[in-house]
């Protein structure tokens, strides 16, 4: 059985919404990030610094998954393995496919997540800090250069063998956290339109029903 750790609202929502894709029975540990909590944390809660969870994931982070005694950490890393582990549609059927899939979920990582955090932070919700809309307005500007490579991948409407897979599912999960800035999608309509297309899916629909019942 797979075991999946973490709460919707956090990285874990990337590794839910594929298992609903795939039709993978599995069990979630809901674990809460520690910094969404009060000091000291409510007794009982399992949070990411509690012992129990750190004895699964040392790193203290969300997501984690134990499939069958196999522990991964990483939500992008463990959604490449499920994929090509269950194979079919959304997994790679050679070995380019293997390295574009991977190749885009790193860059969505490195040139998109950083900058995509900063809106969050600072359009939405700072975890009870200030928000500084300057670093929002930079992050805006910065994702622009990355956001017209993305535009131009999309010529067919998704990023890997003309067919929706894990790629589109972990890159459309970094890309909705700039969703509170709109004008990056208005400048980039193919992301725009692919985004929207990824996010009707069955499978991310009842991952967001399940989020949202969750405390924001």
């Amino acid at each position: 059985m797979l075991t999946i750790y973490g709460v919707h609202r956090s990285r874990a929502s990337r590794i839910l919404w594929l298992a609903h894709e795939l039709g993978l029975p599995f069990k979630q540990v809901p674990v809460m990030q520690r910094y969404r909590l009060p000091d000291p944390p409510p007794a009982g809660v399992l949070h990411t610094r509690s012992p129990a969870f750190l004895a699964v994931n040392p790193n203290g982070h969300v997501p984690t998954i134990d499939d069958d005694g196999l522990v991964l950490h990483e939500s992008l890393a463990i959604n490449l393995y499920l994929a090509r582990k269950q194979g079919g549609p959304l997994g790679p059927v050679n070995i380019a496919e293997d390295g574009r899939m991977t190749m885009w979920s790193l860059w969505a990582a490195t040139e998109v997540e950083p900058h995509a955090i900063n809106i969050i932070y600072h359009r939405v919700s700072n975890a009870g800090r200030p928000m500084d809309p300057k670093i929002a307005d930079a992050a805006v500007e910065a994702l622009r250069g990355p956001f017209a490579v993305l535009d131009g991948a999309l010529g067919d409407g998704h990023l890997v063998g003309g067919r929706f897979t894990v790629a589109d599912i972990n890159v459309a999960e970094v890309v909705r956290y700039a969703q509170a800035a709109p004008e990056l999608f208005e400048k980039a309509p193919r992301v725009k339109a692919w985004l929207a297309a990824c996010q009707a899916r069955p499978a991310f629909q009842r991952m967001w029903a399940e989020r949202e019942k969750e405390p924001a």
